[in-house]
């Protein structure tokens, strides 16, 4: 499938590695539904895709409600008159240690809420907007593409009980999906970026960036350009589909 004229849906598109996507592929010729839940930052990612001379329009959607999801891309295939690829970027952080133990007694622990805030965003929104969008793939017949966001945290990482799990529950849905809808056209693959130059990571301490980028091999974060571009491959590569793409410069060897 080529970028050029593709319908292509990216949630997460408010700023961050969304907004890096949506430009990157508006610039190759994309047409762009971009999905946040903040509509000052969809539009100024509208602007940034007009820049370059891509049309995209903005959808306030909150993945991890079922009624949202399934209305915003019904309004999305209408708008369009339907949709080639699905990006699954959206996803939020609420770390903290499973429990933090002072003098033999529990003293804190992660509750309840920063478990499921996770969890409803990073997987269940996954999963809403990947069944809303391959419905529409697979009724209009002519196949499609779904990208997922993981992370090299999937493998497990301290104070990220709830983020390594959801990631670790995208990698094996994108497995189980490329096998289900494989008949239907629709090839499914996924990214593992490691730690990516965004604003987040820009806001770090200089001496806990410094130690993050002692742990890549090739001494420098990445640029989320380099995650931009992967989507731009596993969209144009008809061949690859049920893996998972590792972007972390050798951080997991």
């Amino acid at each position: 499938m080529q970028v050029a004229n593709s319908i292509i849906a990216i949630t997460g598109a408010g700023q961050g590695l969304g907004r890096a996507m949506a430009r990157y592929l508006a610039g190759r010729g994309a047409r762009l539904a971009l999905i946040d839940v903040n509509q000052e930052r969809l539009d100024e990612s509208v602007a940034a895709c007009s820049e370059v001379g891509g049309e995209a329009r903005s959808y306030v959607i909150d993945v991890a409600n079922e009624v949202a999801v399934d209305e915003g891309f019904a309004a999305i295939n209408k708008d369009f008159g339907g949709l080639d690829v699905l990006v699954n970027n959206a996803g939020i952080m609420r770390d903290g240690m499973l429990l933090k133990v002072k003098d033999g007694k529990v003293a804190d622990r992660m509750s309840l809420a920063q478990w499921q805030s996770v969890i409803d965003v990073n997987l269940t929104g996954v999963f809403l907007c990947t069944r809303a969008a391959a419905g529409i793939m697979a009724e209009k017949g002519d196949g499609g593409v779904i990208v997922n966001i993981s992370s090299v945290s999937r493998a497990g990482n301290m104070g990220q009980t709830n983020y390594s799990a959801s990631k670790a529950g995208v990698a094996t849905m994108t497995v189980t999906w490329a096998r289900e809808l494989a008949r239907y056209g629709v090839r499914v693959a996924a990214i593992a970026p490691g730690f990516i130059g965004t604003e987040m990571v820009a806001q770090m301490r200089p001496e806990i960036l410094e130690g993050l980028v002692k742990q890549v091999p090739l001494r420098r974060i990445g640029e989320p350009d380099e995650i931009a571009s992967t989507v731009s491959f596993i969209i144009e590569n008809d061949y690859l589909t049920g893996r998972v793409v590792e972007i972390d410069g050798g951080a997991r060897m």
